[in-house]
């Protein structure tokens, strides 16, 4: 039977939450890992089974976790540094001296062809690789050479690596994002980068149209569609249609164009969502009102969605990998509050429910469709 595997990553610990293809009532099994912080979970397309997670703490560092059933049981991998003691020093590095610091995995993306690789994002800004399940890593160190590297600077968050984009068509053309830096695009499989950023605007350095140095939120794309990206950036609602080399502001009739998360309905790719936040000072949702905007024509004209959301007295915010879309044929949406609420919509964002409530900030959303 079809059903949805949505795997959420916390403050405190992992969570999964399953359900059939009616998603009326749902399963949560956890917390995983309690206490630790869980930036992000992520399935391999190949086989649902193998999940891989990052495990993250302030005292005992980072580790890298796989499941190879479903998130039943877990594997610590890729840990070859045993701890030794000293809060924060657990890390991939093999000992030599390196110009950027390492604090944690922010993203995983697992290639779309074999469950065993996967690429990591990594703070300071970097892309890992590995070929093994998460045993052994490579850095991508090309990316980190790119000749805008000693302009890029952290955002608020840190400067994290929070975005991979494969494209489907190409496996050596990837696409990613640091705060505050930008977008790249590789075509050799992450030997060598462009920045993408012309076209996006930033008030608050000392170029407003510099190379580098935009702080971009979240980016995303239709598989289908993949030299389309839609990108949420610190003030701005932007698209491309060449793969980045152009970009132009879609914003349109938002309430707000700040906000960390943006998605792509699984079917229809001119349909996008995303939770405008009220502002950069004040990380949390417009008037008390939970409100989700989808667009059905890839920007600019915009419509709130709103049934089953609390629309009075809710200050929640919603992190840049909190939002996912199932692929059944009536595509369903999620997204994690910092509430540690987890809201899904079964018809492509028309209705509204919390399939759970009161777990710790959410801080990554991801989902699976089972067959």
């Amino acid at each position: 039977m079809t059903g949805v595997r949505v795997l959420v990553g916390t403050r405190k610990g992992a969570f999964i939450l399953t359900a059939d293809g009616k998603r009326d009532s749902w399963t949560v099994n956890g917390p995983h890992f309690p206490g630790f912080e869980l930036y992000h979970l992520k399935g391999s397309p190949v086989d649902p089974n193998r999940i891989y997670a990052s495990q993250c703490s302030s005292w005992f560092g980072q580790l890298m976790q796989r499941s190879d059933d479903g998130g039943a049981t877990w594997n610590a991998v890729g840990n070859q540094f045993p701890y030794d003691g000293v809060p924060g020093t657990h890390q991939w590095y093999d000992g030599t001296p390196h110009p950027w610091e390492f604090k944690r995995v922010w993203h995983l993306e697992p290639s779309l062809s074999d469950a065993d690789v996967v690429y990591a994002g990594v703070e300071d800004a970097a892309l890992f690789l590995s070929g093994d399940g998460g045993s052994t890593w490579t850095e991508l160190s090309g990316l980190r050479k790119h000749g805008s590297g000693p302009n890029w600077t952290p955002g608020a968050g840190g400067m994290c690596l929070h975005t991979i984009l494969i494209d489907p068509s190409n496996p050596d053309r990837m696409y990613i994002a640091i705060s505050a830096a930008g977008t790249f695009r590789t075509e050799d499989g992450g030997q060598t980068w462009k920045a993408i950023n012309q076209g996006l605007h930033s008030a608050h350095i000392p170029d407003p149209t510099a190379e580098v140095g935009h702080c971009v939120h979240h980016v995303t794309m239709h598989p289908s569609r993949p030299r389309t990206l839609f990108m949420q950036k610190h003030w701005d609602v932007m698209r491309s249609d060449d793969g980045g080399d152009r970009w132009r502001e879609v914003s349109g009739n938002l309430p707000t164009d700040f906000g960390f998360v943006i998605d792509v309905h699984a079917h229809e790719p001119e349909t996008v969502y995303v939770v405008p936040i009220t502002s950069d000072a004040h990380h949390f949702v417009m008037e008390g009102k939970l409100r989700v905007y989808r667009s059905r024509s890839g920007g600019d004209e915009w419509e709130p969605l709103t049934k089953g959301l609390p629309q009075e007295n809710c200050y929640v915010n919603v992190l840049r990998d909190a939002m996912a879309v199932d692929s059944l044929d009536e595509c369903g949406v999620y997204f994690g509050t910092t509430g540690g609420q987890v809201y899904a919509s079964p018809d492509g964002g028309d209705h509204w429910s919390a399939i759970v409530r009161d777990l710790p900030a959410v801080l990554s959303v991801e989902v699976q469709t089972l067959q």
